[in-house]
């Protein structure tokens, strides 16, 4: 009787987890994914590729490049309506506003006054949702009802000179990311519950590119690009663990996340091409070994997506590739450009690579390194598209210009 009575315990207990993991497994809660590396889980690729997608709804939610949040049934973006910067809460079954925040934006001049922000993409953890806006205002809301727990700027009127652009990250408690301008700058860790400061790394202003965690011997990391270097940041205490030159040259940028496998760390950016390096540590040291360097292609303003060993990216000449991450060679490169900026965000959907270029054409293509192989493409979007496709089932969440939609696999 009481072997009976364990075993229908843990067969519920067992329930209850796959339980649990279903309801996390389509959640998309920061910039690229659960995992920050852009590969969806959850997803459900259909047999055959339809001719078409098919729209259930779209409504106007204001301007920005800031990839929408999925967590459970609620969809919440980082929105620019007029000149304020607005956080929202929707209902991802029909779009509809559960609640809003809003506060007074900087005005956003000069060049960069054709994507008005925000740029950065929310993350949403611990019953909390964050966000960053184009002048480093970072706020904390409760994701439940939207009410404000905290909100700082750190460095007033400090940003880069095409405003911020890093999507903060959530680690033991604190949130972390990159505040101020070149020259006078920061990467902070604050309480997440509190927005007290926990520690400071004053050495390096912000670029445009967003953090992304490493853990090495038991030491966790932050690795990030800043003005001129790749860094590690200790993420217990702040202190400076290793870093690497990658001074921005002409009219490029640091703009790509590092892509992280297990101890190697490959970063990109137009004009220096792509480097793999393998993290060690030595005594109370890390170092760093170059593994190889691809000098050709690299990327202006997104981040490839590792996979079986290969490097899916999109150039800074407009074209899909492929990088062999074993050795650096290019595999291939696609004659086809999508639009003149480098701007398009790669994701893996499990059987399929995903592409949406700022030409808002959403490309399925076979995840090949032997050559490229299209498998379908579709129109989503009459503007243009800046942030990632958000999959979750049979549904993919679009947002462009100034509007989110709903389209449906069928």
């Amino acid at each position: 009787m009481k072997d009976k009575r364990s075993s229908t315990i843990i067969l519920a207990v067992c329930i209850i987890a796959i339980a649990a993991t279903c309801a996390v497994a389509d959640d998309w809660p920061q910039w690229r994914g659960p995992n920050r590396d852009g590969i969806i889980t959850g997803f459900t690729a259909p047999q055959k590729w339809p001719a078409q997608l098919t729209q259930k709804w779209k409504i106007t939610v204001g301007t920005g490049c800031a990839t929408p949040a999925l967590v459970g049934d609620r969809l919440y973006l980082f929105t620019r309506q007029g000149d304020q910067e607005t956080i929202l809460a929707l209902n991802a079954a029909d779009g509809k506003k559960i609640w809003a925040d809003r506060y007074q934006a900087k005005e956003v001049t000069g060049a960069a006054g054709r994507h008005p922000g925000p740029r950065s993409s929310a993350v949403v953890a611990n019953g909390k949702i964050v966000t960053l806006g184009v002048a480093g205002v970072l706020s904390c809301l409760n994701a439940e009802d939207g009410k404000l727990i905290w909100r700082k700027d750190p460095y007033p009127d400090l940003f880069p000179k095409f405003f911020t652009a890093t999507s903060p990250i959530v680690s033991d408690g604190m949130v972390i990311t990159q505040f101020g301008t070149a020259g006078k700058g920061a990467i902070i860790a604050l309480d997440l519950a509190t927005g007290d400061e926990k520690w400071k790394w004053t050495v390096e202003g912000p670029e445009y590119a967003s953090p992304v965690l490493m853990t090495v011997d038991a030491t966790k990391q932050i690795v990030t690009l800043t003005e001129k270097n790749i860094v590690a940041i200790d993420t217990a205490d702040g202190k400076l663990l290793w870093q690497l030159p990658f001074v921005p040259q002409r009219r490029a940028y640091n703009a790509a996340t590092p892509i992280i496998e297990g101890r190697t760390v490959i970063y990109t950016g137009a004009g220096r091409g792509t480097t793999a390096v393998e993290i060690e540590k030595q005594g109370d040291k890390f170092t760093t070994k170059q593994l190889w360097t691809n000098p050709d292609l690299a990327p202006q303003y997104n981040t490839p997506v590792l996979k079986n060993k290969m490097l899916f990216g999109f150039s800074n000449t407009g074209s899909l590739y492929c990088i062999n991450a074993s050795d650096g060679k290019t595999a291939w490169t696609d004659s086809a450009q999508y639009g003149r900026g480098g701007f398009a965000a790669i994701v893996d959907a499990g059987p399929v690579m995903m592409a949406l270029p700022e030409t808002s054409e959403l490309i399925v293509y076979k995840p090949d390194a032997a050559a490229y192989t299209e498998i379908a493409k579709y129109k989503v979007a009459d503007t243009p598209t800046y942030a990632h496709p958000v999959l979750a089932g049979n549904r993919i969440f679009i947002k462009d210009q100034d509007s989110i939609a709903m389209w449906i696999l069928q």
